[in-house]
């Protein structure tokens, strides 16, 4: 403790006053975004009639739970919350299973093509989703698998898992590009093969970055829109942002603002939860990433 101490610097009001208008315009966004929330939440345990009277957070009627089940059975966000987890974790289990290997091998492993792919990949990476996702479209459609629940969701999750290759696959090389060979060479001498060095050694050593890049990975997928518009064309396929989407319409017809902000709050919270009990690990992925 008092060599962490020793190491602190000293307070610099004069940087701080520089600093001020940085931390001011910061404080009045976590402000808005807080009270911006904090409606929503209030909303959703609230009654429509008293939303547009401007009493949302009175709760003269009492709280409303009533919303949620609402929400989760009759307008079907259980389907879509369920469709977006099974995308989510299945996409990012093969994302790790596929680009933790390959990052390993283009970090350690010199070869004729190996910056070929790497600058592909990176080239990759600005490819806008729309130049890919019409001819794919095409081309799937015309084999009339669409409409089948389990070929969908099996489209869906290829097509997730390989636009997201090419960002997973570059996050996780710098990693391993600034983990210590030592380690390698140790396991070698000890008789280990290169394959097993990798899983019991390499991969353990670079969890830090596993873990955040799943992280983001996983709310990407989670909040994806345009890919899964075009090819959940069921409701049984729809993941959570094209169902929201099409809650938010029937609220002409229904009427229930209520119940919508419900589903908005359910929807959000899985993201919301990783972010609040993963943010040192995210922080700590991508410090380490970059500082090795």
């Amino acid at each position: 403790m008092a060599k962490e101490k020793e190491a602190r610097k000293p307070f610099n009001l004069k940087k701080e006053v520089k600093l001020l208008p940085g931390y001011i315009i910061l404080l009045l966004w976590v402000i808005f975004t807080i009270a911006l929330l904090g409606w929503v939440f209030g909303a959703s345990f609230s009654t429509t009639a008293e939303i547009f009277q401007g009493k949302a957070l009175k709760f003269e009627s009492g709280l409303h739970f009533e919303n949620y089940a609402k929400a989760w059975n009759g307008a079907g966000v259980a389907g879509f919350f369920g469709n977006s987890l099974i995308y989510s974790v299945i996409s990012c289990t093969i994302l790790i299973l596929v680009c933790a290997p390959a990052a390993y091998v283009l970090s350690r492993f010199d070869f004729i093509a190996n910056k070929f792919i790497q600058t592909s990949f990176v080239s990759a990476m600005g490819v806008p989703a729309i130049m890919v996702v019409l001819p794919l479209f095409s081309i799937i459609s015309g084999m009339g698998i669409l409409n089948n629940v389990a070929a969908g969701r099996t489209v869906l999750i290829i097509l997730y898992v390989g636009i997201n290759v090419p960002y997973t696959t570059i996050f996780l090389l710098t990693f391993f590009s600034n983990i210590s060979r030592t380690y390698e060479e140790a396991a070698a001498i000890d008789g280990c093969p290169p394959m097993r060095t990798f899983w019991k050694i390499m991969f353990p050593m670079a969890q830090s970055g596993i873990v955040t890049v799943t992280i983001f990975n996983f709310i990407n997928i989670w909040n994806e829109y345009f890919l899964s518009l075009i090819f959940a064309s069921s409701d049984k396929l729809k993941p959570v942002a094209p169902g929201l989407y099409g809650m938010i319409n029937s609220m002409k017809y229904t009427g229930d603002w209520a119940g919508m902000f419900a589903a908005v709050i359910i929807v959000f919270l899985p993201t919301f939860i990783l972010y609040i009990f993963l943010s040192e690990k995210i922080i700590g992925g991508v410090t380490g990433g970059i500082k090795g």
